[in-house]
């Protein structure tokens, strides 16, 4: 971590924080415990804008997909990507939403294990030389060797400062730099560093409705780390949780080993599974009993056929591919559930 520091000053207020040389705009400003408002955190969503208004910044991916000609006509600027050459000012319009409830820290990470989920999905688990509070469903960003910027991946286990550790559910994306050296390079012992938690998914522990989690890929993880941190919270003793998680075929389904783990299981915990491609089925499941299917189609459809006008009722969780995550919102938007109770985070 570089010792040289810069100052950036927030248009119009007294309120300053400081940014190492080697720090974003971005993680710098939630680190200092400012609202900053953000979603993705590696350039894609395109959430984290701000206006420069004195001062030299860089851009460390020029060509991220959430930076358009329209901002650089505009001269705005993606915090996550940005880093001072100086002392800055700022424009910002900050919202108490995205105050972070744990501060954000870059922590040492060791790779001790890694196990197969299904035939494209693998845990890979680090041991952290510093606790990282973080609430279930939460994510961070790893620095991998040989990748161009920092990945983001969610956590799918809860925080135990007498154990500190990150587990990650990775889908292997062909092409894909970041998952390409968590499969084929890294190896146990080897050391990274992570930065984290950010994400605004997260259990709301205060909300005592039932829950639903949807999820599809490696949006396994969080929904995964929300049905241990629900199952673990006696004040949460009497809320149901529905888990119901979608692939293409069955060779695609886990999650239910994970679920049965939990006190409550078949009774206010209950797993359901939906495939809609079911005629691919090259190979089982790694790992895993075959798992029932619930629904041919989608996800989204199995919750409307599922829950249907009982969602607008509950605390509704997702994670998964794009497409999908686009279709359960409009499910939810159908069913006139409220803004507030759909969680979830933009960059898978």
């Amino acid at each position: 971590m570089s010792e040289l520091t810069h100052n950036l000053t927030l248009e119009g207020t007294e309120v300053q924080f400081s940014c190492n040389a080697d720090d974003t705009v971005l993680r710098a400003a939630l680190r200092a415990g400012i609202a900053f408002p953000y979603e993705c955190n590696v350039g894609a969503c395109g959430n984290c804008k701000f206006q420069l208004i004195e001062g030299e910044l860089g851009n460390k991916w020029p060509e991220a997909p959430g930076w358009t000609d329209k901002d650089r006509e505009r001269a705005r600027l993606l915090g996550c990507q940005s880093v001072p050459h100086g002392d800055c000012t700022i424009k910002v319009r900050t919202s108490a939403q995205y105050a972070p409830v744990h501060t954000p820290r870059r922590v040492s990470a060791t790779l001790t294990e890694r196990r197969d989920i299904t035939h494209d999905i693998c845990e890979f688990r680090f041991a952290i030389d510093t606790p990282m509070p973080f609430e279930p469903g939460q994510y961070a960003l790893l620095t991998l060797p040989g990748v161009r910027g920092a990945r983001a991946y969610s956590m799918s286990n809860i925080a135990d400062p007498a154990s500190p550790s990150l587990h990650f559910q990775v889908r292997r994306v062909p092409g894909g730099e970041g998952s390409s050296v968590l499969f084929d390079v890294m190896r146990p012992g080897q050391r990274i560093e992570i930065d984290g938690p950010y994400g605004h998914a997260w259990l709301r522990r205060e909300v005592k409705r039932d829950i639903v989690c949807l999820a599809g890929g490696s949006g396994l993880a969080p929904m995964i780390s929300i049905a241990r941190g629900m199952a673990a919270d006696p004040a949460l003793r009497d809320v149901k949780l529905h888990f119901l998680y979608g692939g293409r075929s069955g060779k695609d389904l886990c999650g239910k080993d994970m679920l049965e783990a939990l006190p409550g299981f078949g009774e206010r915990i209950r797993y359901y599974a939906a495939v809609s491609a079911p005629e691919v089925n090259e190979g089982g499941q790694a790992g895993a009993a075959a798992i029932a299917v619930n629904h041919l189609g989608f996800v989204h459809e199995l919750a409307n056929a599922l829950l249907g006008k009982r969602l607008r009722d509950m605390e509704i969780y997702f994670a998964g591919p794009p497409a999908m995550g686009t279709a359960v919102q409009q499910m939810l938007l159908a069913h006139r559930v409220p803004s507030d109770r759909m969680h979830f985070d933009q960059f898978y």
